[in-house]
């Protein structure tokens, strides 16, 4: 029996590949992690690239329809290509500050779901408004979901990523909205 044994702990033939079999799940695990987290960081700076974008076009013009609305905020969501554009959401709103500089929505628009209802109070940092002035507010949800359906196990499944952009007005005190449709 001893020679036996000796023979077994001596044999070296199928070491790599045991030790390939213990290794090979850990640097796949790695892989996908690595990718995962590439592809959150890449939809995280793209949300806020799409928030940049819809307060800027709309910040530069004196007046806006539902329809124009509409085309910046399809262009805003072209930004997240090749990532789905369906779990993305944008609200763009006009905030007014009265004469105590408090920000009142003045319009607002959203792609999917619900905007802000019109005369509700919205809190603007601070120096960002004066009395009488107005700034575009752009608020881009977006619920990510990892592309490797490893949700149940190693990530947290879906999570919300949510950015905010403000732009002042460049051709006028406020953007006005000319139709009452949203």
């Amino acid at each position: 029996m001893k020679p036996r044994t000796r023979r077994f702990a001596d044999a070296r033939s199928g070491a790599s590949a045991l030790e390939f079999a213990f290794v090979a799940p850990l640097l796949i695990g790695l892989y996908l992690g690595a990718v995962e987290v590439n592809n959150a960081l890449t939809v995280y700076r793209r949300t806020l690239q799409v928030a940049t974008t819809a307060a800027d076009l709309t910040a530069q013009v004196k007046s806006v329809t539902k329809s124009e609305i509409n085309d910046i905020q399809a262009a805003a969501t072209s930004i997240l290509t090749p990532y789905a554009t369906k779990p993305l959401k944008i609200v763009l709103s006009s905030v007014v500050a009265d004469d105590n500089n408090v920000g009142k929505v003045e319009w607002s628009c959203a792609n999917t779901g619900a905007a802000r209802s019109k005369g509700s109070t919205f809190k603007v940092p601070n120096g960002l408004t004066e009395p009488d002035s107005s700034v575009i507010v752009a608020e881009v949800t977006y619920a990510f979901k990892p592309l490797v359906g490893l949700s149940t196990f190693f990530s947290p499944g879906s999570f919300t990523m949510g950015q905010t952009f403000y732009a002042r007005p460049r051709r006028s005190l406020t953007v006005k909205k000319t139709d009452n449709s949203c």
